[in-house]
């Protein structure tokens, strides 16, 4: 077999394309741990009916406007 031959100017051709390819890699590496990490950062949202009930245990609403928005997520 013969030995691939790129011409005479070829020889920078491959520490470039080795270079480009580490760091296209090493990006991909870092972007995946960085949404990782995001994701592990973030915690899940109440449901509505949840915050609701979260939001009459505080006082900010009464009963009568608790049941009222209650019958209305779950006429949803």
């Amino acid at each position: 077999m013969m030995p691939w031959y790129y011409g005479p100017d070829a020889g920078w051709v491959m520490p470039l394309t080795a270079a480009i390819g580490m760091l296209v890699f090493w990006g991909g590496v870092v972007t995946v741990l960085v949404l990782a990490l995001r994701h592990v950062g973030t915690r899940r949202h109440a449901s509505a009916e949840q915050a609701l009930a979260e939001r009459l245990a505080r006082g900010e609403i009464d009963e009568q406007e608790y049941t009222r928005l209650r019958d209305i997520l779950r006429a949803q």
